[in-house]
């Protein structure tokens, strides 16, 4: 462990109680409601999930925001999708370490989550690639230990041109969730608007509420508010003055938006992204272009997770035919792949690394080796 992880784990959580009406074991599966009982769409802390989060300072800048759980085993370094965040691996972080013997480092890259940086613009794969290997050597200086980077869409493919770049040198694995070169761009767009997690959820941007309900804090933020006032001002007689005021309060302290927040009605309210994705057109070339025949060329064992087998590309194909990587398509999730399904992620990739023997199963855990 690096000192960081120890101060961590200094004063680390206790475990994951189950959420209400979750039963306990209902991650990646949909909850069964009694009748007149209404889905609970309040947000849900970090710390349900993660036993403690950090801010990692990179070249001078104001830092990476990092969560971990686990204290021994290789390490998962997760990267997640283009305008998610660590978040998004809540509900995959209590699934996997309850299978293998791990531990799990999840940060917000650049412009994302909780995560600043001096140039908030440069979202390039090179710049991105190159703070996946500053942070591992913020933490762990000349002799990391033994990690896989774990990347989904966006994240996956910084993970690959990590990989590429030698720029985390005790690497032993890769994993990509759901991005394939040729389909990559159309998993970016998305809508601009949320009125309140159930109209996000409704959305079908993530399937799994539980997962959403600790993963969309990471991604969205109340949009700049307009708060109308009304006064009546009475006269005596029959005349009546309406005087409207409007205040946009966006620069306000949270204390005082969250107040004027609960003042409002949900209609007056709503979300939008922490990123916008459209304004990174000009780097999705950069990501995903060539991404294919980078990750073939990977020397490590590598792991693909997909949710329709419609999304392999030619050199895809003809690689998995080959033996190059593994892979394995889990149907009846959608791009999200490991917050729809996270028991099933958690699964196919505590699968490969014991049948790789880079970490030893607990709980009882009994791999089931897919048929491809």
């Amino acid at each position: 462990m690096s000192a960081l992880e120890k101060s961590m784990h200094l004063g680390r959580l206790p475990s994951r109680p189950p959420l209400p009406g979750s039963g306990g074991s209902q991650s990646g599966a949909k909850m069964r409601m009694g009748p007149g009982r209404k889905r609970d769409f309040s947000p849900v802390p970090w710390s349900q999930y993660f036993e403690s989060m950090e801010d990692v300072e990179v070249e001078n800048e104001t830092g990476k925001d990092i969560s971990f759980s686990g204290s021994e085993g290789p390490v998962l370094l997760l990267l997640h999708g283009g305008g998610h965040s660590a978040l998004s691996w809540a509900v995959f972080t209590a699934a996997i370490i309850s299978r293998v013997q791990c531990r799990i480092v999840a940060l917000d890259l650049r412009s994302h989550g909780e995560t600043k940086v001096k140039n908030s613009e440069d979202l390039s794969a090179e710049t991105m690639a190159k703070d996946v290997g500053n942070v591992v050597e913020a933490m762990y200086g000349d002799l990391p230990p033994p990690i896989m980077l774990i990347g989904h869409s966006m994240g996956g493919a910084i993970a690959v041109h990590t990989a590429s770049s030698n720029l985390v040198p005790s690497l032993l694995g890769l994993c990509m969730i759901d991005v394939v070169e040729g389909n990559s761009l159309g998993n970016i767009a998305r809508p601009h608007l949320y009125k309140n997690l159930k109209n996000y959820v409704k959305s079908g941007q993530i399937r799994n509420l539980e997962s959403a309900r600790v993963s969309m804090v990471g991604q969205v933020k109340h949009s700049p508010v307009l708060f109308f006032f009304k006064i009546v001002i009475a006269i005596q007689g029959p005349m009546r003055f309406h005087i409207n005021f409007k205040i946009i309060f966006s620069g306000l302290p949270s204390e005082t938006q969250n107040l004027l927040l609960f003042l409002q009605t949900k209609k007056d309210h709503p979300y939008t992204w922490r990123i916008e994705l459209a304004k990174t057109e000009k780097y999705w070339d950069g990501w995903f272009r060539g991404l294919s025949n980078l990750f073939l060329s990977c020397p490590i064992p590598k792991l693909l997770l997909l949710a329709g087998v419609d999304r392999l590309d030619k050199d895809l194909t003809i690689g998995q035919m080959q033996g190059k990587f593994q892979m394995q398509v889990l149907p009846q999730c959608g791009h999200a792949v490991h917050e729809d399904a996270p028991d099933k992620v958690a699964e196919a990739v505590a699968t490969f690394l014991i049948r790789h023997r880079f970490a030893e199963p607990i709980g009882g855990f009994q791999c089931v080796f897919p048929g491809c």
